[in-house]
């Protein structure tokens, strides 16, 4: 039996989709650039970091002289739309032996209000091409779901809003049909489902992270 670890479990890296001046960033790429190099140099102090990015090796190059410790840092030169690494990668479950289960769900850049067609198959080149990721892959691009639409507490409780799941720019299912795939995928116990929580210029439809998160007990 697997299970959804919570956001506070130990993690094997920390993966992020580098931002260029393809991406949504770039009328401010310098200023993101910096923010992203910040994240990187403190990642790197603590555990491996996994970056994705169409031109990799200038990133690395950039993260070295920024003074970061690159002996654990691996890049993959993959194509990318934008930066929402949380949304578009793996979301990963874990079987009793902590053998990790890596679960490519389809990704359509948030009920195609953007393009996506590259970050859609990013899993797919980390898995199949830049073998830099453990695990056993589990295809589920039949359904379409981020990562930062759901929440787990490790103990078969899941957290999600109905405005992102129940999109029909997503899938065109019903609130029963979703969350019977939910308990079946990811093995839960429940599924806690918030009915508000619209911000304003949320292109997510209402991504549970920025709303409510579970903490530890």
């Amino acid at each position: 039996m697997s299970y959804l670890p919570a956001e506070w479990h130990k993690q094997s890296l920390i993966q992020l989709t580098w931002p260029h001046k393809d991406t949504d960033w770039a009328y401010m790429l310098e200023e993101v650039n910096t923010c992203f190099l910040k994240i990187a140099y403190e990642v790197l102090k603590r555990q491996n970091l996994l970056i994705v990015a169409p031109d990799p090796d200038s990133i690395r190059n950039s993260i070295d002289n920024y003074g970061a410790d690159i002996q654990k840092l691996i890049t993959s030169k993959i194509n990318t739309n934008d930066t929402w690494a949380r949304d578009h990668a793996f979301i990963t479950l874990l079987k009793e032996d902590a053998t990790p289960l890596l679960l490519d769900f389809c990704f359509n850049g948030w009920g195609m209000k953007f393009a996506a067609n590259y970050d859609n198959q990013i899993n797919n080149e980390l898995y199949f091409h830049h073998p830099v990721l453990k695990g056993e892959y589990v295809f589920c691009r039949n359904f379409i779901l981020e990562g930062g639409s759901i929440e787990s507490d490790g103990k078969g409780s899941l957290l999600t809003t109905e405005q992102c799941l129940l999109a029909k720019n997503r899938n065109e299912m019903n609130r029963q049909e979703v969350e019977d795939f939910l308990k079946e995928t990811f093995n839960l116990k429940q599924v806690l489902w918030l009915k508000h929580g619209y911000l304003a210029g949320d292109d997510t439809d209402s991504h549970v992270d920025t709303l409510a998160r579970f903490c530890p007990d």
